[in-house]
C-alpha cells in the first residue's frame, strides 16, 4: 500500500527533442562478392514466350546474407523513366496507346511500361499526380532540369526513422564504369566485345544536399524535399525526400548517359542464335555490337533495351564502388543521419518537509504500534524513509506507470525532495 497525493497541471509539461543517429551503407552490400546474398530479386514479370524473360521490378539491400534472421533491409532500388524521356521516344511508335490506353513499344524493348509506371508510382506517392516529373533543383522550368531516367532508393524506416537530417547526406557514385570480358553468365562476349556488366566503376562523384537546411519544398503527399547536388561544382543531380526517405537521381546527371554499352541482355528470344561470330543463348541478345547497334548507349538503348533486372545489376554491380580489382571494399558509399522525434511528458512530483516520511508498510512500526527507530527513544518521533519507487496513478488509483530510482533517498522532515519522471513515446 502506498501513499497518494494529487498532480495537478501545473506539475506536468509536455515537449519534443530529437535524438540523430548516424547511419552509413558499405558497398560490399550493393556490389561485389556478396552481392548474391545480400541483394535480393524478386521475380515478379515473365514474357509469355518460351524460355521468356523473367525480371524483378526492383532490389532489396541487406546488411547481411538473407538467410540469417539477424539481417535487416537497407533499402530498394529501382529504375523509372517518365513518358518524355527520349528512352519512350526511342522505344515508341510515336509513342501511341492501343485502345486500353497503354502505351505501344517496339519489340526490341523491354519492360518499358514497367518502368514508366514505377516512375508514376513515385511521382503519385512523392508529388500527389502521377503525372508530374520529378524536376532538379525544385521549382525550374528548364527542360535540361527535368529528371526524366531517375534511379530510386527507397531507405527503410528502420534507418530512416522519422526523416533524414537535413545536410547530412552523402553518397558516392560512379559516372562510368570500365572494361570486363565476361557477361553475367561468365561467358565471353561476342567477338571480344566490352562487356555489360563490368568489373568496378570509375568516375567517381560525391552527391550532397547542401544548403536545404533553408531551402526546401514541401509536398503535401511526400514531405519536406530538397536538392541534391554535385559536390565539387554544386550542380543540381537529384532530389532527396527527408520524411519519406527516398533518394531520386538523375540518371543523365550522375552517369555518362552516352557510354558505349556492349554485353548480353535478356531478350524474348525462343532459340540461340549466332551475333557477330558469336553464339547466344536462347532468352539473350546481345547489344552494342558491330552488327547490332556499333554505337549503343546506356541512355537510351540499354535503359529501353535492358531488362529491370539488367540495368539493377549493372547499376549496384558497379556504380557503388571502384575498387581496382572488381570487387567491393566494404567502403562508406552513402551516410547519413536519422531524426528520432522524441514526445515526453515530464511530471513533477514533490515531496515536501512534512509528506512521505512514514511508510504504510506493518513492519514501519513495533508490536506497541510504535515507529521503530534506529537511534532510540528520542528519535521515535522523528520519522524517515527511503523512496524507492514512485508509481503514477489515474483519478481511480489504477497504477498506469513505475518509475524506479537508481538508488534509495532519504526523506525526512528537513527535506523538500522533487521526483522528475519523463515518460518518452
Amino acid at each position: 500500500m502506498a501513499y497518494f497525493k494529487t498532480i495537478n497541471t501545473a506539475n506536468i509539461k509536455s515537449v519534443q527533442s530529437n535524438l540523430n543517429q548516424l547511419i552509413d551503407f558499405a558497398d560490399a552490400d550493393v556490389s561485389g562478392t556478396v552481392s548474391d546474398t545480400t541483394r535480393k530479386t524478386y521475380n515478379v514479370f515473365v514474357t509469355g514466350s518460351s524460355p521468356g524473360v523473367t525480371s524483378s521490378l526492383f532490389h532489396t539491400v541487406f546488411d547481411q546474407t538473407t538467410t540469417l534472421q539477424s539481417s535487416n533491409e537497407l533499402f530498394d532500388v529501382t529504375v523509372g523513366v517518365h513518358t518524355d524521356s527520349s528512352v519512350v521516344s526511342e522505344t515508341a511508335a510515336s509513342p501511341s496507346e492501343d485502345s486500353a490506353g497503354k502505351l505501344l513499344f517496339v519489340s526490341n524493348s523491354l519492360m518499358m511500361r514497367e518502368k514508366v509506371d514505377i516512375y508514376r508510382q513515385h511521382a503519385q506517392l512523392l508529388l500527389g499526380n502521377g503525372a508530374s516529373k520529378f524536376v532538379s533543383p525544385f521549382g525550374s522550368t528548364t527542360a535540361s532540369d527535368n529528371i526524366t531516367e531517375a534511379l530510386f532508393i527507397n531507405l527503410k524506416r528502420l534507418f530512416v526513422r522519422d526523416g533524414i537530417k537535413k545536410e547530412s547526406f552523402a553518397m558516392r557514385f560512379m559516372t562510368s564504369a570500365s572494361s570486363g570480358n565476361t557477361d553475367e553468365d561468365g561467358a565471353l562476349g561476342a567477338s571480344g566485345q566490352q562487356n555489360l556488366f563490368r568489373e568496378t566503376g570509375s568516375g567517381s562523384i560525391i552527391i550532397v544536399d547542401s544548403g536545404n537546411a533553408t531551402a526546401t519544398q514541401f509536398s503535401p503527399t511526400g514531405g519536406e524535399y530538397g536538392t541534391l547536388k554535385n559536390a565539387a561544382n554544386n550542380t543540381a543531380v537529384g532530389l532527396i525526400f527527408y520524411q519519406m526517405g527516398t533518394i531520386i537521381l538523375d540518371l543523365n546527371k550522375v552517369t555518362s548517359g552516352s557510354q558505349f554499352m556492349t554485353g548480353s541482355i535478356s531478350a524474348a528470344t525462343q532459340a540461340s542464335q549466332t551475333i557477330d561470330g558469336a553464339t547466344i543463348a536462347a532468352g539473350k541478345t546481345v547489344m552494342g555490337t558491330s552488327v547490332s547497334n556499333p554505337s549503343a548507349k546506356f541512355i537510351p538503348d540499354f535503359l529501353g533495351s535492358g531488362s529491370i533486372d539488367n540495368i539493377l545489376d549493372h547499376i549496384c554491380t558497379t556504380r557503388f564502388h571502384s575498387a581496382s580489382t572488381g570487387l567491393a571494399q566494404n567502403k562508406t558509399f552513402m551516410t547519413f543521419q536519422n531524426n528520432t522525434k522524441l514526445n515526453s511528458t515530464l511530471v513533477f512530483c514533490r515531496a515536501a518537509p512534512d509528506e512521505f516520511n512514514v511508510s504504510s508498510n506493518p513492519t514501519f512500526v513495533n508490536s506497541s504500534g510504535i515507529i521503530r527507530t534506529i537511534d532510540g527513544e528520542q528519535n521515535e518521533d522523528k520519522s524517515f524513509t527511503f523512496v524507492t519507487t514512485v508509481g503514477l496513478y489515474d483519478a481511480n488509483r489504477t497504477l498506469m506507470a513505475v518509475s524506479k530510482l537508481s538508488r534509495p533517498v532519504e526523506k525526512n522532515d528537513e527535506k523538500d525532495l522533487t521526483f522528475r519522471i519523463r515518460l518518452d513515446f
